[in-house]
């Protein structure tokens, strides 16, 4: 745990149980280095409701957990299930839903229990994808989102150690069949990665050459980018260009993630080119990658050389606002909205004729609005909308005419991509000396 800190003071932890042994052992070990430190674990399970077992044994989770001391919730996995990926939909549907109520529960810590065991099979299924050199880093001990870490302090420990621990605590555990299901491809490969430390070894290698280069990566993005609360980033081209290509790739891929809220970075070919185009300043005219608009600029804007704004055309569809709370919208920011809300709200990008509609109402005013926000971004701005039209532009701190004082309004804003410009990494920097 110490390496993967720094932690508050009294730390409050999740942790992610299903009941097997691996995630029993680490919610024991867990509690135990929290009540150390005056602090608490909150141990929850998914009940995926695809077994008909499932309830029966997240009860007994709690059962064995509050024996303990051990708080313990259960939670469901509600909705229809796919009929084909069904393992990866569930891994995806369990991870968001830990987080989530990590995030409701102000917990900023969330322990999962992979092991040893599990980092060499997930490198013998990376090998087999082809996924490259940070595929083959396996697993990262320290996964920072939106809200939570997520943490893997079991990482260097094999699956024998952890269910050793339980026999001699005498713990019982459940055992998932689907484990050892060969419809399942992680069961089938499960035989292959045997070896255990073996064949996890050169994750541990290339793991510690992912983490310098994401350490240069966010260096890189410190001395050249610079992120707006707008949802826009001007990038020091000239210097991007000069980096290590390894690193400057790694960088524009980064940008391009935060300021388009992608989950994921673009394809190699289509993030060389682009590369190659800002190297040798083919972006007249500018050009579009990753749902980002990129356009070269003067040296008037802080930095200077490329803008970097979100693509207008791929701004997703409208989030209806049923009333008061926090909304998500883009994949890149979130919004509370207060107030009575009207039928057919909605949240919804601004767009060019909803600047014109504003621009129209202010008159000589709207001058002021447009020194406040460039003109590729004012179509990209979050704005509150009626059945009459834009109701309110939080950004450009505008309310329509004539609105009912009490009606529905915005309160905050804030940029909060899927992805940070940096990483992790960029906090040890100055730990490695560079």
């Amino acid at each position: 745990m110490a390496r993967l800190g720094p932690f508050e003071a009294a730390p409050r932890l999740a942790v992610g149980v299903s009941g097997g042994a691996d995630s029993l052992a680490l919610t024991v070990l867990a509690d135990r280095w929290a009540r150390r430190h005056g602090g608490t674990v909150l141990a929850l399970t998914v009940d995926h409701g695809l077994r008909a077992a499932a309830g029966a044994e997240a009860a007994q989770v709690g059962a064995w957990l509050a024996a303990r001391g051990i708080a313990h919730r259960i939670l469901a996995w509600a909705g229809p299930k796919p009929r084909q990926g069904l393992q990866a939909a569930a891994r995806a549907a369990r991870r968001g839903i830990l987080l989530g109520h990590c995030s409701s529960e102000g917990i900023l810590h969330l322990l999962l229990a992979h092991h040893e065991d599990d980092q060499a099979e997930t490198l013998v299924m990376r090998v087999a994808a082809d996924s490259g050199l940070d595929g083959l880093a396996g697993m990262a001990g320290v996964v920072e989102t939106r809200h939570v870490r997520v943490l893997r302090p079991l990482l260097a420990v094999p699956r024998a150690r952890l269910a050793a621990t339980l026999l001699d605590l005498a713990q019982p555990w459940i055992e998932d069949p689907s484990n050892r299901d060969p419809r399942f491809s992680r069961a089938r490969l499960r035989a292959l990665a045997a070896g255990g430390r073996d064949v996890a070894a050169p994750a541990l290698r290339f793991g510690g050459e992912r983490a310098l280069r994401e350490c240069a990566v966010a260096e890189l993005l410190a001395r050249t980018t610079a992120l707006y609360r707008e949802g826009w980033a001007c990038v020091a081209a000239e210097a991007l260009s000069a980096a290590a290509p390894s690193i400057a790739r790694r960088a524009l891929a980064r940008i391009l993630m935060c300021v388009g809220g992608d989950a994921y970075p673009p394809r190699s070919a289509a993030l060389d080119d682009m590369f190659a185009a800002i190297g040798r300043g083919g972006l007249a005219g500018g050009r579009t990658l990753a749902g980002c608009r990129l356009i070269p600029r003067g040296p008037r804007l802080v930095h200077g050389g490329l803008l970097v704004v979100r693509e207008a055309a791929a701004i997703g569809a409208a989030v209806p606002v049923g009333g008061p709370g926090w909304y998500e919208w883009d994949g890149r920011f979130q919004l509370r909205v207060e107030g009575r809300v009207a039928p057919g709200t909605v949240l919804r990008a601004l767009g060019d004729d909803g600047w014109r509609a504003v621009a129209a109402e202010l008159g000589s005013a709207a001058k002021l609005l447009r020194s406040l926000v460039l003109p590729p971004v004012r179509a990209t701005l979050p704005a509150l909308c009626d059945l009459d039209g834009v109701v309110a532009v939080p950004h450009l701190t505008y309310r329509r005419q004539g609105v009912d004082p009490d009606s529905v309004k915005v309160v905050s804003v804030n940029f909060r991509p899927r992805h940070a410009l940096a990483g992790a990494g960029f906090a040890s920097v100055a730990d490695r000396r560079h």
